[in-house]
């Protein structure tokens, strides 16, 4: 017998709580209009992925502003930049093709997170929806592999608590980080 979602989401609610207020309806199948602004908005996000037997990777993916492309309420395209050739998230996608992202613009407490299905799309895709390379430092290895189309399965802003506790904006401590570097340069 297998557990369905909602039977997890209330073991765990009937132990810590249930949402209230907005927390309890924001989570929905599309993208609204705050939260495709948002990731039109975002130079920054992270991805998680998974393979088929549990093991998680989490890869950071940035650009200018807009890098990620709304297509439509339930569809974002992110193109893909050459990295370290590791592939751990291709890896992953290939074999379970569910995927979370949280968008993060500098300086704004709050995030958007969307979790969805993707599908791969080569260059010349890209090419014909005009993605060009859209990032403020390319160096001689930028360049897009291909590109990765979400199908939104959930998608919400996520309140600022998180950023807030860990001060990740503040500029006193940027400046500080900056000033002396907390850990050594690899």
């Amino acid at each position: 017998m297998t557990t369905s979602a909602t039977d997890k989401q209330n073991r765990f609610a009937d132990n810590f709580g249930y949402p209230k207020g907005r927390a309890a309806t924001k989570v929905i199948d599309y993208m609204t209009a705050y939260v495709q602004e948002f990731i039109g908005r975002a130079p920054f996000a992270v991805m998680a992925s998974g393979d088929a037997e549990g093991h998680m990777d989490a890869s950071p993916k940035g650009g200018k502003p807009g890098f990620v492309r709304v297509l439509d309420e339930r569809r974002l395209l992110l193109p893909d930049v050459a990295g370290n050739k590791l592939f751990q998230s291709y890896q992953n996608m290939d074999s379970n093709p569910h995927v979370g992202l949280v968008f993060f613009i500098p300086g704004v407490n709050d995030t958007v997170r969307v979790n969805g299905r993707i599908t791969f799309t080569n260059k010349e895709d890209l090419a014909r929806r005009d993605v060009e390379l859209s990032l403020y430092e390319p160096d001689d290895n930028a360049k897009q592999l291909q590109g990765i189309i979400i199908e939104v399965e959930e998608a919400y802003g996520h309140c600022p608590r998180a950023l807030k506790f860990s001060h990740l904006w503040d500029v006193e401590e940027i400046a500080a980080n900056q000033t002396q570097r907390p850990v050594s340069e690899r």
